[in-house]
């Protein structure tokens, strides 16, 4: 296939940045996305031009790291996928593809289309976490018994990787999908109940202060979450929220 690529080029946070075309050809439909982009960096480095930095790591749709926005789509024409699991085969010869960071306040970018999402790393620190009992009467987790509906839960919640491909999708920059799939993946737990109160108040209230903006209620986030995190987890994390103001 032969595409013309239009990407973001920003030399770092404080470059106003813009649009850049790229003509790249013999483009194979088996090819990942971040495969074309290597192939496309290989040609630039070869002709002496700075290639296009983006985030990547273990491209087996785990780390979160791939976070590209592609034809307005967070990783692209695809669900249920990451960035780094996109084929060129959802794309036609001759095709143009827009390729843009994530845009969010609280993700400013570093430079042309890697973010600083470290935001989602204060976040956590804030509140995702268990007490961990060492005082020589600890107990298996595996004797805790647990419902099997609220275990497949906390591990469906806890299957978010952090990409942040929710808060590029909503409106508003939202982070709440995110923030609840944190906090539910220990709401549903006996091991998560000692910091429970706690736990949504400040990572709630450290979203807040990074940034991020309210939810639409439309859904794109569970839309476009490559691991189909539910909407119904932002709910869970009302009602925790709820619980806890009142307690406090």
């Amino acid at each position: 296939m032969n595409l013309t690529l239009k990407i973001w080029r920003q030399k770092d946070a404080s470059d106003k940045g813009k649009i850049v075309d790229y003509q790249i050809g013999n483009v194979s439909p088996d090819m990942s996305f971040l495969e074309m982009l290597d192939v496309l960096n290989s040609e630039l480095i070869t002709k002496g031009d700075e290639p296009v930095a983006f985030d990547h790591d273990c491209r087996e749709g785990i780390c979160g790291s791939c976070s590209l926005y592609i034809n307005g789509e967070a990783h692209g024409p695809d669900r249920l996928v990451t960035t780094c699991q996109l084929h060129m085969r959802k794309f036609k010869d001759g095709d143009t593809i827009f390729i843009e960071p994530w845009r969010a306040k609280a993700f400013p970018v570093i430079k042309d289309l890697i973010v600083d999402r470290t935001a989602f790393d204060r976040i956590q620190h804030a509140g995702g976490f268990i007490s961990v009992n060492t005082s020589g009467n600890t107990q298996d987790a595996n004797a805790i018994p647990i419902e099997k509906a609220d275990a497949d839960k906390a591990f469906d919640a806890a299957t978010c990787i952090g990409c942040g491909a929710c808060v590029a999708s909503c409106k508003n920059s939202s982070a709440m999908l995110f923030v609840s799939a944190k906090v539910s993946q220990f709401a549903l737990l006996p091991q998560g109940q000692v910091e429970a109160t706690d736990r949504v108040l400040n990572m709630v209230n450290q979203m807040d202060e990074e940034g991020f903006g309210n939810c639409t209620n439309t859904g794109a986030c569970e839309v476009e979450c490559p691991k189909g995190i539910s909407l119904e987890n932002i709910a869970r994390m009302n009602r925790e929220f709820l619980t806890a103001a009142l307690k406090g």
